[in-house]
């Protein structure tokens, strides 16, 4: 269904609901056996008969979330209200919940149950998951429940839920994914059944835009299995935690002349690389993996502040999961967390990514360089003495890796 249509379909649903009918978009055997609606959630007691009518999820986003109290969430596509008005319950009266839904006939419902159930740290927005009416770093989690599933810009919905999220954020969602992708005579049949496959993304493709927008720890739970490798998920992931002020999100094109401007910093001490001078940003990028590669910036200004990236060691099949990685930080933002909070996305992408050994080589007389890399799990494996001569003098190198308790296991 096109947008214009979806927006139509699920706000007519919720006019029957507003006349007392409980609604379902699916089969009535998969919503009645807990796969759809309010029969997944355990915790539904004293919430509006309106409410649980309305609702029309695949899951139960908000018992993975592990919401807090006093904290910021929301819901995108939040429909009657029904995890909306769960999560105001978890996060408690300091807290506060957004409900946003592109429907107006799904909004004003949602208020009404909210009032009904004498819930006000909420509040319901208008408007749509790919355009998100809140400023950036204004939530702690983003929650939604078997909606991202029906957007046609599915990276524009994740990227807006990066953007809204402050770092260290929490993204866990309910939705519909395939564990391979569809023909056209299989979609149909569980489109049939369920109601909201057709827009569905693999579960690698749903992994591939998570990390496209920037999030990392990316973990896909597949739940009810409804048949024609259609299943309903939970798709939990985070946004790289680092200090007030500061985000950490893919690198861009537009940051090359600021990343190399870094880089050159770095070499000029002396005591970062046998390199003297950076190459050109098409040099850096051609030896550089492409997801792989992070910035950290200045949240108002957009500046950027250090940066890391991975390269592949060699192109033969063994040393797939094996990457060389390079980080420099501004010289004058070096007594700010900043590298450490690089280099933790940076490991946290990785092993998303199947990395199961990071590499580097580190001089010695590097030591806050080598202090952080021990911090994060990082080993001497050994010293490349007198290796080769910078500025006349021989140098040795320490290498160092990190090997994954996750990847390659």
């Amino acid at each position: 269904m096109a947008h214009d249509e979806i927006i139509d379909h699920y706000s007519a649903l919720a006019r029957n609901a507003l006349t007392g009918q409980r609604i379902a978009d699916c089969d009535p055997a998969a919503f009645a056996e807990g796969g759809f609606g309010p029969a997944g959630y355990e915790d539904t007691a004293a919430l509006p008969d309106g409410a649980l009518r309305a609702g029309l999820g695949c899951g139960n986003p908000v018992a993975v979330a592990e919401l807090r109290p006093g904290e910021t969430v929301l819901d995108l596509g939040s429909g009657g209200g029904i995890d909306v008005l769960l999560s105001a319950r978890r996060v408690g009266p300091h807290g506060t919940v957004f409900g946003l839904d592109a429907g107006p006939a799904m909004v004003e419902p949602a208020r009404r149950n909210a009032e009904q159930a004498g819930t006000s740290n909420v509040r319901f927005l208008h408007g749509t998951i790919e355009a998100i009416p809140l400023p950036g770093h204004a939530v702690d989690v983003v929650i939604s429940n078997c909606v991202i599933n029906l957007s046609d810009d599915k990276a524009a919905v994740l990227a807006e839920a990066f953007r809204v999220l402050r770092p260290g954020g929490r993204f866990g969602v309910s939705d519909v994914v395939t564990a391979q992708a569809l023909d056209e005579q299989a979609r149909q049949r569980a489109e049939r059944r369920i109601g909201c496959a057709a827009g569905s993304l693999t579960v690698g493709e749903y992994r591939e835009l998570l990390a496209a927008a920037g999030f990392v720890a990316v973990t896909i739970t597949l739940t009810a299995d409804h048949g024609d490798g259609v299943h309903s998920a939970l798709v939990q992931a985070v946004k790289p935690a680092i200090g007030p002020g500061l985000e950490i999100r893919p690198m861009r094109q537009s940051d090359a002349a600021e990343v190399l401007a870094i880089y050159q910093a770095g070499l000029d001490t002396g005591q970062a690389s046998f390199e003297t001078t950076a190459p050109s940003w098409e040099g850096f990028s051609a030896s550089r993996l492409p997801h792989l590669r992070y910035v950290a910036v200045d949240a108002d200004s957009g500046e950027v502040l250090g940066w890391v990236a991975g390269s592949a060691v060699s192109s033969r099949p063994v040393y797939a999961g094996v990457v060389e990685h390079s980080i420099y930080v501004h010289p004058g933002c070096q007594a700010h967390g900043i590298g450490r909070a690089l280099l933790s996305a940076f490991i946290a992408a990785a092993e998303d990514a199947g990395v199961w050994t990071i590499q580097s080589g580190v001089f010695p007389e590097n030591a806050a360089s080598l202090s952080l890399h021990q911090a994060l799990g990082f080993r001497v494996v050994g010293t490349r003495g007198r290796v080769g001569r910078h500025h006349g003098l021989w140098r040795d190198v320490l290498m160092i890796e990190r090997r994954s308790a996750v990847a390659g296991t």
